[in-house]
């Protein structure tokens, strides 16, 4: 690959004059970057990793980290626009033996780093137990336990019967299993760094710069396509498409207003790859705040976003429009919600509730779509008579703010701007507004006795038409706070360069260990 002459702290550093021109290619041919006669593969991570333990983590790019180090039962493979499960490289045997019944044995000698000994059943048991006690625990809803039958081998038992347990639980982040006596070791828990790891990559972190993965010299399983990744931290998607349009990068993340363009013209030596729709976004308020106690208030708030605008000016029309938390081609999606943009119902609901002269703080992740978002609210709500500060924030403040355990913002916040990203079960996105969630995910610190019983009921009913029920009366009640403006369903789409072939779950992290050169 020839390279450009600017050096990547010269490049990155001018991405803030040059965010606003359209740059073409530096490169055509692109071939795979070459390291010292190994095959290097050079990604974009969008911010620093906090806790890579599967238990606490926040997930995104920890998700893709433990995909690289840890072992997983079950992974997600894609067909023709849908995705399905399949068994990998970790098991010899997974099966559904009975609705309740999940019988595993896994591959021999697949050695845990550090002196820790081979994968065993007893680290899968004490992997799933745990997470019934982490913030993840919603996954885990419907295990009871694991039995352990032998040194390789054990059976997953259910309360009761969960199909989405293969798609939404073990192929997902929270099915990762880790060493039992390297993370007792470690003290009940971990955070950036892993205590042991069993997968085809090591990992080295540098803070705020980059995340390597090297082969694993004591791996044993198949071997990955690349043998080094090297996972560049740049927080702005702006400046990650300008070092993969320079070559810096083989594969990134891309805007909305990219993703337009690429459409209309794909640049030479150039692929795009889109994961799927399997995010959420929303404006959340703080129904325990004294702004925003009065429903009335929140309420005027739904009214007076314009959304149809956010999703052209912020968007470029790239995305689909939210009606609720259960994104499209999922069971229990809704096609419309059940307020519209009226400015002056917004108006008259402040002047029912005696309000005026209302200041809030509207706070968001500091990258462009977000941004643009948050002025257009901030416009909508000042032609209301609300005032509006837009706080930006980078990504470790972020998504600590509504946590009680990490410290007292949570008190201050009123107004943000989130984005969850899902699995292909409509359960997933329910588990984080139960009431139990509250001063965890559920950062609008509501609770509602209806809505928790109804979750319990989606997890245990297989009759379709009444799952779907369930899940439309679910959004009803959280949309019914006043809470929330729904805003979009964004795609997560990637360019990459076209001699490699991605891989992605559908809820847009990627899967580094299974990239392939074509």
């Amino acid at each position: 690959m020839t390279m450009p002459k600017t050096t990547r702290r010269q490049f990155l550093g001018s991405t803030a004059a040059l965010g606003a021109l359209t740059v073409a290619p530096a490169w055509t041919g692109a071939v795979v970057a070459q390291e010292g006669g190994q095959k290097v593969l050079r990604v974009r991570q969008d911010g620093d990793n906090a806790i890579l333990d599967p238990a606490y983590m926040v997930g995104g790019t920890e998700v893709e980290a433990q995909k690289q180090c840890l072992p997983f039962l079950a992974e997600y493979v894609e067909k023709d626009g849908s995705f399905s499960w399949r068994p990998t490289m970790f098991v010899t045997k997974l099966e559904l033996r009975d609705p309740t019944h999940i019988d595993f044995e896994l591959t021999p000698d697949l050695k845990w780093s550090n002196g820790y000994g081979t994968l065993s059943a007893e680290d899968v048991k004490y992997s799933y137990e745990r997470m019934k006690d982490g913030d993840w625990a919603g996954y885990f809803e419907a295990l009871d336990s694991v039995e352990v039958t032998g040194e390789l081998t054990g059976t997953i038992v259910l309360k009761q019967a969960f199909a989405p347990f293969f798609m939404v639980t073990l192929c997902h982040g929270p099915g990762a299993i880790v060493c039992k006596q390297a993370t007792e070791d470690a003290g009940g828990q971990f955070t950036i760094d892993f205590p042991a790891i069993c997968g085809p990559y090591t990992y080295t972190y540098t803070p705020g710069q980059r995340v390597v993965f090297d082969t694993n010299p004591e791996w044993t399983g198949p071997k990955p396509e690349f043998d080094k990744v090297i996972a560049t931290v740049i927080t702005e998607v702006k400046a990650s498409e300008l070092a993969f349009d320079a070559g810096e990068l083989d594969c990134t993340e891309l805007g909305s207003d990219t993703l337009a363009r690429y459409t209309q013209s794909m640049p030479e030596g150039t692929a795009v790859t889109t994961a799927g729709q399997l995010q959420y976004m929303w404006m959340g308020m703080n129904t325990d705040h004294p702004k925003l106690k009065d429903i009335r208030v929140r309420q005027a708030i739904q009214r007076a976003v314009d959304v149809d605008s956010i999703l052209a000016g912020a968007y470029s029309d790239t995305t689909a429009e939210m009606h609720g938390i259960i994104c499209p081609g999922l069971l229990g999606h809704r096609e419309e919600t059940g307020y519209d943009y009226d400015p002056a119902k917004a108006r008259a609901l402040l002047d029912e509730a005696g309000v005026s002269g209302l200041e809030l703080t509207l706070r968001t992740l500091n990258n462009q779509e977000r941004m643009l978002t948050a002025q257009i609210i901030q416009a909508n709500l000042a032609a209301v008579g609300i005032t509006v500060k837009v706080l930006p924030l980078d990504s470790g403040p972020f998504w600590e703010m509504g946590q009680e355990s990490k410290g007292d913002t949570w008190k201050d916040l009123e107004l943000w701007i989130m984005r969850y990203g899902t699995t292909p079960d409509p359960y997933e996105a329910t588990q984080w507004f139960v009431s139990d969630q509250v001063g965890i995910w559920n950062w609008e610190r509501w609770t509602d006795e209806e809505y928790d019983r109804l979750y319990q009921e989606g997890i245990a009913e297989t009759d379709e038409a009444k799952r779907r029920d369930i899940y439309v009366r679910m959004q009803e009640i959280m949309e019914n706070t006043g809470a929330y403006v729904w805003i979009n369903h964004e795609p997560e789409s990637y360019a990459h360069i076209d001699q490699i072939e991605i891989n992605a779950a559908p809820s847009g992290e990627l899967n580094y260990r299974r990239f392939k050169q074509v």
